[in-house]
């Protein structure tokens, strides 16, 4: 059986990836057929147009690491850990978001090797310092 930490790992990376490249089609990627991004703002499916928000409000560096991964059957698997996103605002200032992620993901395939994608991940998160002005798709609403 595949060590279901590890892989979740291996999704991670991919995620940041992504994200410090800042491709929202390659984030986009990553979430299952109609999965979704939930946050304090509340859930939302438009992923794509969402993470390309963020890159327009200045976010353009992510970091994160899985603190626990349990497999909840063949197919479905619950993590948890921490991130923080980080970039600057059209005025220079330093824009730092982080908090707590737990993801609930499912195996795109079913059953044998785990290949999931993201299916929701709701961020409770702890602003440092908020942009000026949020745009309404910002990763952290009050």
């Amino acid at each position: 059986m595949i060590d279901i930490k590890q892989e979740l790992e291996r999704i991670g990376s991919a995620y940041m990836e992504s994200f410090n490249r800042q491709d929202a089609a390659g984030i986009a990627a990553l979430y299952a057929n109609g999965g979704m991004h939930i946050n304090p703002a509340g859930p939302r499916t438009d992923i794509e147009q969402f993470y390309q928000a963020i890159f327009k409000a200045g976010f353009d560096h992510h970091e994160s690491n899985l603190d626990e991964a349990w497999r909840l059957g063949n197919d479905t698997a619950l993590a948890i850990g921490q991130y923080r996103i980080l970039g600057t605002d059209q005025s220079g200032a330093v824009l730092s978001v982080g908090g707590i992620g737990l993801e609930l993901m499912f195996a795109k395939t079913g059953y044998g090797k785990f290949r999931c994608k993201r299916l929701s991940r709701n961020r409770c998160a702890i602003s440092t310092r908020s942009p000026p002005t949020k745009p309404p798709s910002s990763p952290c609403s009050e």
